[in-house]
């Protein structure tokens, strides 16, 4: 059963759904995505036993733009409203790329909100990253997003003008990522499981540090690139799962007790 509407959040009406029962697991999307092109492959499987709520962030999918640059901040503050709407006190919490670093913003804003979160296929600290990431941000055009992403957004939001300006806005924010130092990541104690694919956009090298920086983590690695282990829109082709894929890890994690 899904449930769905729009949320006052922050002077915007948010888009949700909610799938299952449960305890409840939020899914926060990557950049350039909607909650269906990030997680459509893994809700009905999370959903079987859990309640799933996924939304579509400031600009992207359904929901609307505001005049302010986008920031992981702001987003942290968005899902906060968002839950508080819904009357959900905690949860566990699945954030992807740029979403994990939204993620990131609300443990350290607001931890007692997060039972256990993961990190997928992210990185926290710009200087991490090699250089030749960055290059190109001033020059990048539409042109150069994957056109079944492309395609995701129309499909929900018909407005090619809204694509291009999500697209501007998710530019503008990487272009100026600052991120957090070690020592700020060190203060997070939630228990966290950081995974990424082995042929990601980033070296696994970066998930390793995130991994040894975060004082009560796991680490998990699996054949792919960004995204192939949750069936990312623009990861694979058809319409199944890779059979080694995240579900079972993640399972197990969230499954651990914790306090």
């Amino acid at each position: 059963m899904k449930q769905h509407g729009y949320a006052p959040v922050n002077g915007i009406e948010m888009y949700y759904e909610i799938h299952g029962s449960g305890r409840p697991i939020v899914l926060i999307h990557g950049g350039g995505s909607t909650l269906d092109s990030s997680f459509g492959r893994i809700i009905p499987e999370l959903s079987a036993s859990r309640q799933v709520i996924a939304m579509d962030m400031q600009a992207h999918g359904r929901t609307a733009d505001r005049d302010t640059a986008l920031s992981f901040e702001q987003d942290a503050a968005d899902i906060e409203a968002l839950l508080k709407f819904l009357e959900i006190d905690r949860a566990d919490f699945l954030g992807f790329s740029n979403g994990a670093q939204t993620l990131t913003a609300l443990a350290l804003k607001n931890p007692s909100i997060i039972r256990k979160m993961i990190l997928a296929s992210t990185f926290l600290n710009r200087d991490t990253v090699p250089p030749g990431f960055w290059d190109g941000f001033d020059q990048v055009t539409l042109d150069a997003m994957p056109r079944a992403m492309q395609d995701a957004f129309l499909e929900v939001n018909n407005d090619p003008g809204a694509l291009q300006n999500m697209f501007n806005r998710d530019v503008e924010r990487m272009a100026h990522f600052v991120g957090w130092p070690d020592e700020k990541v060190r203060t997070i104690e939630i228990p966290s499981l950081v995974i990424t694919g082995n042929y990601d956009v980033v070296p696994v090298e970066i998930a390793v540090r995130i991994y040894r920086t975060l004082p009560n983590a796991q680490l998990a690695v699996f054949p792919g690139g960004h995204g192939t282990y949750i069936g990312t829109l623009e990861s694979i082709k058809g319409k199944e799962l890779p059979k080694a894929n995240a579900l079972g890890v993640i399972a197990a994690f969230l499954d651990e007790e914790a306090d």
